[in-house]
């Protein structure tokens, strides 16, 4: 007959092999709050800027000077002064800057100027590009 424990046993409440369950599996070193060793890692992500778009205004022969003023002063924020600055950099050159913005917001500004225009039956064309 061989002497030993029965790990199998209802009357033994120890776990197999001695171990013990739940935080205790971890070895407790002083000042550790009983977490064990870890190597702490610092990751840093890096956010990049955003690209910029020009939202610019092509010239057209037919588009009255007014309603150019009218858009920039609605859209892109000009005082009077400055939009009819811009409109005139449009008329003489045929294209002129309104502004730089993120893509989304380039992207908005360019639609509600189309729409503004063909409501009005205009033939205004604004544009944006990559700056």
């Amino acid at each position: 007959m061989t002497v030993g424990t029965d790990h199998g046993g209802a009357s033994d409440p120890s776990p197999p092999h001695g171990r013990a369950t739940g935080m205790a599996d971890r070895p407790k070193r002083p000042g550790d709050g009983g977490q064990g060793a870890g190597t702490a890692v610092l990751t840093r992500t890096r956010t990049r800027k955003p690209n910029l778009y020009r939202v610019l205004l092509l010239n057209d022969d037919y588009t009255p000077m007014e309603f150019v003023v009218h858009v920039l002063e609605r859209f892109f924020n000009k005082d009077r002064a400055q939009a009819t600055e811009i409109m005139m950099h449009v008329h003489q050159n045929g294209v002129g800057e309104c502004g730089v913005f993120t893509y989304e917001v380039a992207e908005t500004k360019v639609t509600l100027v189309m729409d503004l225009a063909r409501k009005h039956m205009h033939p205004l064309q604004c544009v944006m590009e990559k700056k």
